[in-house]
């Protein structure tokens, strides 16, 4: 007798004991992007079959997926997709085809490939605020699913809270589906971590006071004391991005009290 592949071998005596955490499919609240550096296609089944349950998007980091051949590009595609992961090239790459006068091609061809997702950002090079906009509002009109990103990549450059909230509000505007915060797979000197991976508390509570519903937006939380902290925050559905394929489960068992740095909420 064939098993249901989403069974688990503990739900029928002990459940969660951090309530609330939303099962798939979640579409506002309880988001888990990955970032992928470079996973082959039989470690990406493996992690489907391990956790597919806990992720909702993959990004191929920065432009990672230039460098693949097609048919594994294609592959991984597909596979994810079938499991009801939606995957997307990273930020940068759209960047490096801003910077070549190549962004409307760049979003074709992640239409022919497939993709039904891409994400815009400026995080290495300086984009109007108009130019940023048209972006977005052309890949939507083009079908895509747009999610943008608002902060710097170089340590130890923070924007200004008005300045990012202006960016939040005109991307939200505009037809963007979130606003990831940048964090940078290190989670240190950039967005709203200073050099430590501490939150800077003053920025961080008035840009989380003045945008109000916290859905709208994906922390890139990369540390495990940074998704502890905001899980204490938000609860067990804040959306977090920028997590590492092996981080993964860890992060699901965070959110559902399952780790001892959660389970004491629960006390």
């Amino acid at each position: 007798m064939q098993q249901n592949p989403l069974k688990r071998g503990w739900d029928d005596i002990l459940r969660d004991p951090l309530p609330g955490r939303l099962a798939k499919p979640r579409t506002d609240s309880g988001l888990t992007m990955l970032i992928d550096t470079g996973l082959g296609v039989q470690e990406t089944g493996d992690l489907i079959q391990l956790a597919g349950a806990y992720i909702d998007f993959v990004k191929l980091g920065f432009g990672t997926s230039k460098l693949y051949p097609l048919h594994v590009l294609q592959q991984k595609i597909n596979l994810l997709q079938s499991a009801g992961i939606d995957v997307y090239p990273g930020g940068t790459f759209l960047e490096a085809s801003i910077l070549q006068g190549k962004w409307h091609e760049f979003l074709d061809r992640c239409q022919s490939l497939g993709f039904q997702t891409v994400e815009v950002s400026d995080g290495t090079i300086s984009l109007p605020a108009e130019l940023r906009l048209e972006i977005i509002t052309t890949a939507k009109a083009q079908g895509f699913k747009v999610i943008t990103e608002v902060g710097k990549k170089e340590n130890d450059t923070h924007l200004p809270v008005a300045t990012q909230l202006q960016m939040i509000a005109a991307d939200l505007d505009a037809g963007a589906f979130k606003v990831i915060i940048e964090g940078r797979e290190s989670g240190k000197g950039v967005g709203m971590f200073d050099s430590h991976g501490q939150l800077l508390r003053d920025e961080f509570d008035e840009l989380v006071r003045s945008v109000g519903n916290q859905d709208l937006l994906i922390w890139e939380a990369p540390i495990r004391s940074q998704q502890e902290e905001l899980i204490k925050l938000f609860g067990p559905n804040v959306n977090f991005g920028n997590i590492a394929p092996r981080d993964i489960i860890s992060l699901e068992a965070l959110r559902c009290g399952l780790r001892s740095d959660t389970l004491r909420f629960t006390l």
